[in-house]
């Protein structure tokens, strides 16, 4: 396996814990996607110090979704092949205020949801048309039973979910393989101030179960692998019930 590791998203915690963990002998080159301004100084280093022979940085704004197949096809010119795209960009919003402001709900299932599946569709094409690739995808649980306490991230979740699992079926047989990530409640700066839901994980635990299922080739992976048994639990829960359950 050779080619270049693209995070869309190079701040994100858990994509640059996933680019640690790729770097391997075959794997040494890197570009760091992230939106205009943003300081991915400190991401280089972390990337360099691991063992990364090139790690580049790059302007991406995910909501500008003209600018995703431009800009896809800009960085497999400059840097490709490209061996794996994360997709590690979103957004958590405020649930009180996305119930009145409309427009923080839209912007929520705007960057969560639609971008997502501009960006999907754009590199999905462009390693279909190398013959080989891995796309990571990150849904969550929330997305999996959407619940009172956060259903405008969690309905965000549900349809990327929905994309992703069926565009993992049209790639079949393409030579390019699509993860879907399912984590619970994930401690970092995202939910800074926010109490821990039961089954909570680090960025770093998703990171290392995200590239353990990478590496074994599978299409789906839930973190913890305790939370798919709860959750199919939970689906036959009473609905009177499941609208009081907390995020």
């Amino acid at each position: 396996m050779s080619g270049t590791v693209l995070v869309l998203g190079g701040r994100s915690e858990i994509g640059l814990a996933v680019a640690k963990r790729l770097v391997s002998g075959d794997v040494r080159r890197f570009v760091l996607a992230a939106r205009p301004g943003a300081d991915l100084a400190g991401a280089v280093a972390a990337l360099r110090e691991a063992g990364a022979e090139t790690v580049e940085t790059a302007e991406f704004d995910a909501d500008d979704l003209a600018a995703h197949g431009p800009f896809l096809d800009k960085v497999a010119a400059e840097h490709g092949p490209l061996e794996t795209v994360v997709l590690a960009f979103g957004i958590l919003g405020d649930q009180a205020r996305a119930e009145q402001d409309a427009a923080h709900a839209a912007a929520i299932v705007h960057t969560d949801y639609v971008a997502q599946v501009g960006v999907l569709t754009h590199a999905a094409n462009l390693l279909r048309a190398q013959g080989h690739g891995r796309l990571v995808v990150f849904s969550s649980v929330a997305g999996v039973r959407v619940r009172r306490a956060n259903y405008v991230y969690g309905s965000a979740k549900a349809g990327l979910d929905g994309f992703a699992s069926g565009l993992a079926d049209a790639l079949h047989g393409s030579g390019v393989q699509l993860l879907l990530v399912r984590p619970g409640f994930v401690i970092g700066r995202m939910t800074e101030g926010m109490t821990p839901a039961p089954f909570s994980s680090t960025p770093d635990q998703v990171a290392e179960a995200t590239v353990a299922a990478l590496r074994r080739g599978r299409g789906v992976v839930w973190v913890p692998g305790m939370l798919r048994p709860v959750f199919f639990a939970m689906r036959l829960l009473p609905r009177a019930i499941w609208r009081k359950l907390p995020r």
